[in-house]
């Protein structure tokens, strides 16, 4: 399992916010490229940004800040969402180095978007499922839809995406512990990769993760590796230590 730190851009700046909303953030870095810089050097095999801005916006606005990361690290994958709603914007953001186009609200909205986005953009693409109590939310978290995660990760392996990105919102940025039990679930559930998103907060968590039975290919840490509750390259350590044989 890898350790993925997130980056979440609002403003141009590097963020958290709590259960996903804009109005509850904290700010840690004005200086999103440092903040790259700083994982990478610490061991991060991936990134995960967030346009927060274009989440809500639906469609980029983070994208200078956006490039300017992908400049500073060009052989490293980086998985982007928040705002990718058309094609156009997949073909942008690879053209600009990103890896990974993570399709969330409109992937809920119009599943067939997905299937055309895997075809014309094979290996490239996630989705993030993002939960309330179970259930689906879009739109930056502000809508719950009637879906339910399982149902709809079933349906989008079935399209060809490389992973599924689960979050529990409830958990997200609280740092209250990760959902495993409901990740695992999933994992079991599917064949395709899931990476786990949302309320990691220490060595923990990581290790909890790494005790299913079901492998998680891939676990996002935000403000735990920012207030310290989590040391990113200890946990990466972990990680490895529970690495399972082929």
């Amino acid at each position: 399992m890898i350790l993925i730190p997130a980056i979440d851009l609002k403003d141009g700046a590097c963020v958290r916010l709590r259960q996903g909303r804009m109005e509850d953030d904290t700010r840690f870095s004005d200086d999103p490229v440092a903040m790259a810089d700083r994982w990478v050097n610490a061991g991060a095999r991936r990134l995960h940004l967030v346009d927060l801005n274009g989440a809500f916006a639906g469609e980029p606005v983070n994208h200078t800040v956006i490039a300017d990361i992908c400049s500073a690290h060009p052989e490293l994958p980086i998985q982007l969402g928040g705002g990718i709603r058309d094609e156009q914007t997949i073909e942008t953001y690879l053209n600009l180095g990103i890896q990974y186009c993570i399709l969330g609200t409109r992937a809920v909205q119009e599943p067939d978007f997905v299937a055309r986005a895997c075809r014309a953009f094979p290996e490239h693409i996630i989705v993030g499922l993002d939960a309330k109590a179970g259930q689906v939310a879009i739109n930056g978290w502000a809508e719950t839809t009637p879906h339910t995660v399982n149902e709809l990760a079933q349906q989008f392996t079935e399209m060809g995406i490389s992973a599924i990105i689960y979050t529990d919102i409830a958990r997200d940025g609280m740092l209250q512990g990760v959902n495993v039990k409901a990740t695992t679930t999933l994992a079991q559930t599917i064949k395709t990769p899931v990476i786990a998103s949302g309320g990691i907060t220490n060595l923990a968590d990581i290790q909890a993760l790494c005790a299913s039975e079901h492998q998680i290919m891939g676990a996002i840490t935000g403000r735990a590796i920012y207030e310290g509750t989590l040391d990113f390259a200890a946990g990466q350590r972990l990680a490895d230590q529970h690495q399972k044989p082929l």
